[in-house]
């Protein structure tokens, strides 16, 4: 056996974690064509790559599947109930920032923090007959921040595409999404509430808490953490 590392197979994600990896002494790279998800490890032994989406990632490390693995904060805590039963965190890698936030349309002039918007909700309701719409990729995430912040009359709309036109196309009232800059909420007429950030994420390396290891295999993983840290 060796020790599995799993990197994100394409973009900007995966050239920043080739970078982070290669500082440190370990040089990953693809092998054949940009269609095969194949790769390579070089500066250390016993150490494979394995090349998935950013979102597959937190499924492969809790079954197991890879013993270490790159991946958003937030993919991790949306899509592993318990996750640190699972997965722990080795290292944050200082890039692919982005902050899961609470956002409604600018032209609500008269809410700024969660309390508003949970006295909104309810106005909303009395007069539409129907629940708050609010857009949504990260259900587990956005439900437990609104039930901490006392909101509960609401419903969350799954959004696969562009949620910050959901507003704008009369599919939500409000939306629940990964931002960086902030300009596409800008272009769209969207505010963040004060007290709307869900999650900070960015890019962090993880290890699997499930995954099988020989002796051997648990040798390599040990030098490999203590050089990447």
């Amino acid at each position: 056996m060796t020790v599995k590392l799993g990197v994100p197979s394409k973009g900007r994600l995966m050239e920043k974690t080739f970078e982070w990896f290669a500082k440190r002494g370990v040089h990953l790279s693809r092998t054949g064509s940009d269609r095969e998800y194949a790769g390579e490890v070089s500066g250390v032994d016993g150490v494979s790559l394995v090349l998935l989406s950013a979102g597959e990632m937190p499924r492969e490390l809790a079954a197991g599947r890879i013993h270490l693995g790159v991946t958003g904060t937030d993919l991790v805590h949306e899509k592993l109930p318990r996750w640190e039963q699972q997965v722990e965190p080795v290292a944050e890698m200082g890039f692919g920032h982005a902050d899961l936030i609470l956002a409604v349309p600018q032209g609500w002039v008269d809410v700024d923090l969660t309390e508003d918007l949970d006295a909104v909700a309810a106005v909303f309701r009395a007069r539409h007959g129907f629940r708050l719409r609010i857009a949504t990729k990260y259900h587990r995430l956005v439900r437990d921040f609104l039930r901490d912040a006392g909101v509960a009359d609401y419903a969350l709309v799954d959004s696969q595409g562009a949620t910050e036109g959901t507003v704008a196309n009369e599919t939500a009232e409000a939306i629940a999404d990964i931002t960086s800059s902030g300009e596409t909420l800008r272009a769209n007429h969207l505010k963040v509430l004060s007290d709307g950030l869900i999650l900070a994420s960015q890019a962090t390396l993880w290890r699997s808490r499930v995954a099988e290891v020989s002796d051997a295999d648990r040798q390599i993983l040990r030098g490999l953490l203590e050089r990447l840290r």
